[in-house]
């Protein structure tokens, strides 16, 4: 037992004094360490340091009007660039190539058979004007109790591929098929007139006769001529203008019976 209370009297003893509290531990002493003062010993006028890594520093203090704040972001040049560019862009029309002028003056140029047509806009491949024409003819024809779409679009089709490579064996430069199709779509609005016709009266009298050769040569007469002002086939209409009225013969044709 006197071995255990030497033993307790070693393991207590200690050379740290309360006096020692007082003093800064860790290297650091009550001059360098403003907060280790007394309570009514520091002196509040002085600025706050913020030189410890955990605490944010102090923000600038708001220079500007109440309801006028002062613009901080300015954009980017790639930012500015891209709504300028979005400024310039051409319309949605545009871009799908629907262009309702060149439409109207496609659809005065059949009108007038003998009008000069301009070879620039009819190398368009304009699709929108003949979809239109397209669903008016079947439309007339469902008017009279013919449903005759399939046959529309069938002999459509067929005849556009039958036209193209005529004509690029024919022509020194070349078609593409959207052009002939465009072209032939175009020249179909006689034939609308025919099949509104059919919808009142018989065609299939004299008179009818008369009027459907007329349409016939109409449709002929417009196609060939603006196939020879976009190609630049000078003394070739009655060639070309041969293929285009068996073609809307057989429009003709589904019109009349």
């Amino acid at each position: 037992m006197s071995g255990f209370d030497n033993f307790n009297t070693d393991f207590y003893q200690s050379s740290y004094s309360v006096d020692d509290q007082n003093q800064g531990g860790y290297g650091y002493s009550n001059t360098e360490n403003p907060y280790n003062k007394p309570y009514g010993q520091y002196d509040y006028s002085q600025p706050m340091a913020y030189s410890s890594p955990g605490m944010m520093p102090p923000q600038q203090p708001y220079t500007g009007q109440i309801f006028q704040p002062t613009q901080t972001y300015t954009p980017s040049q790639s930012q500015s660039m891209y709504s300028s560019s979005f400024d310039d862009e051409p319309p949605l029309l545009e871009e799908l190539g629907i262009n309702f002028d060149h439409i109207w003056q496609k659809t005065l140029t059949v009108l007038h058979p003998m009008k000069v047509a301009d070879g620039s806009i009819m190398n368009e491949t304009d699709l929108a004007g003949p979809m239109v024409f397209c669903l008016a003819f079947g439309a007339t024809l469902l008017l009279s109790g013919k449903i005759q779409f399939g046959y529309v679009y069938g002999i459509s089709a067929i005849g556009c591929l039958g036209m193209y490579c005529l004509l690029n064996l024919m022509s020194m430069t070349g078609v593409s098929f959207g052009c002939v199709a465009s072209v032939l779509g175009y020249c179909l609005l006689p034939m609308i007139l025919l099949s509104s016709f059919g919808v009142l009266f018989s065609l299939q009298g004299m008179m009818g006769v008369i009027l459907t050769a007329a349409i016939i040569g109409w449709c002929s007469l417009s196609a060939s001529k603006i196939f020879i002002s976009a190609l630049a086939m000078d003394g070739q209409q009655l060639l070309v203008a041969y293929p285009c009225a068996l073609l809307y013969g057989v429009f003709a044709l589904i019109s009349v019976f």
